[in-house]
């Protein structure tokens, strides 16, 4: 018997740790309400075995459901619950290749070169971008919003929130380029005025996202190291 009272990590761990079930939440990282439908006909499973791993995630709490009408949506509870899947993605020393076939190898490398975390960019270029601040001096090296920071939101035409209770600028170790890009909620409204002015377009329902020409031009003096 316990002395103390403690957290069920166990329980916890034991959720992420059945194929399906890691695979749904790694595909609600997008951010978006998805219903069980689309996700089992994006992760390719059984419409009754999707559903039954979602009663089990909204039951722990990991996700909530949203009905509109006839239609039952599911998304992410919480930010707390997406910095825990992308922490655990990025601690993961191993990764599950993707399918062989060339669609797969397509959709693989558009998901590595710019993606959706949760609400805040990743990546290739959500690395580059983050770099391009920092050698800017937009972004100080405690991960703080600059004077010039602020200026270069404002230009883009970003709405910055004036209050949160979450971190306003924080770093976030992207899974797949092993490096940190920028998160928190400046970053999250950075990343919906990219989507909203059509520099960032997003690829079909997937989390993977492609720059736009006008995107390039825009963020081009961020995103091009002089050096190299």
């Amino acid at each position: 018997m316990n002395s103390v009272s403690r957290p069920g990590l166990a329980g916890t761990a034991a959720l992420l740790a059945n194929e399906t079930r890691a695979s749904i939440m790694m595909s609600l990282l997008d951010g978006r309400a998805w219903t069980p439908t689309e996700l089992a006909d994006s992760l390719t499973i059984a419409r009754p075995t999707a559903t039954e791993q979602l009663h089990r995630l909204v039951d722990a709490g990991m996700l909530t459901e949203v009905r509109q009408g006839r239609h039952r949506y599911v998304r992410l509870a919480n930010p707390a619950v997406a910095d825990l899947v992308e922490s655990l993605a990025a601690f993961s020393q191993m990764s599950v290749p993707a399918a062989a076939t060339l669609r797969s190898q397509r959709a693989d490398k558009a998901l590595r070169e710019a993606r959706t975390c949760y609400r805040h960019l990743a990546g290739r270029l959500g690395v580059a971008l983050t770099d391009g601040m920092h050698r800017c001096g937009y972004l100080h090296p405690t991960w703080t919003l600059t004077a010039a920071g602020h200026s270069w939101f404002e230009i883009l035409g970003v709405d910055l929130p004036r209050t949160s209770i979450r971190a306003f600028t924080r770093p976030c170790l992207d899974w797949t380029e092993r490096r940190d890009h920028l998160a928190g909620t400046a970053a999250e409204a950075l990343l919906a005025t990219l989507l909203r002015r059509q520099w960032l377009v997003r690829l079909g329902g997937t989390r993977a996202l492609r720059l736009t020409p006008e995107g390039s031009l825009a963020l081009g003096p961020v995103l091009n190291d002089p050096d190299h």
